[in-house]
């Protein structure tokens, strides 16, 4: 089993960046913790602050891997594009996002991603994406 886990504009900076919201750990020490927790699943990793390179790495990927795991950040609310690409793409998108978003502010409770992902998952830290894994897994 093969999933890429994507994340957007600012995650790069987990561990620095907002640890009241988002915490105090590295997505690159927590992405070690998760090849280690899922030793069966073929698990990588891509981040970028920039619309266009997501949308490259779903077409990349999204004729070929079993999952995608995607943290569009503040491209949630605001990227029509990148709802097109996921809507174009074969394999299944999980959304995930480390806050609540429902409990932020008003523009962040509308996502572009939702409409084409087969779920999401919101507010549970970096379990999250611990949780999108083990549901392709269990497939």
């Amino acid at each position: 089993m093969k999933i890429m886990i994507i994340n957007g504009p600012n995650l790069n900076l987990l561990g620095i960046r907002e640890p009241e919201v988002y915490g105090t750990q590295t997505f690159e020490d927590y992405f070690d913790q998760l090849k280690v927790m899922f030793p069966d699943v073929d698990l990588e990793y891509y981040q970028s602050n920039h619309e266009g390179g997501i949308i490259d790495k779903l077409h990349e990927v999204g004729f070929s891997y079993d999952g995608v795991i995607l943290n569009a950040g503040a491209f949630t609310h605001t990227s029509i594009a990148l709802s097109d690409a996921i809507a174009s793409i074969r394999t299944p998108v999980i959304e995930v996002h480390i806050s609540n978003i429902f409990a932020r502010e008003e523009f962040r409770h509308k996502s572009y991603v939702s409409k084409s992902a087969v779920g999401i998952i919101s507010g549970l830290g970096l379990n999250g994406y611990e949780a999108a894994i083990a549901h392709f897994a269990a497939k």
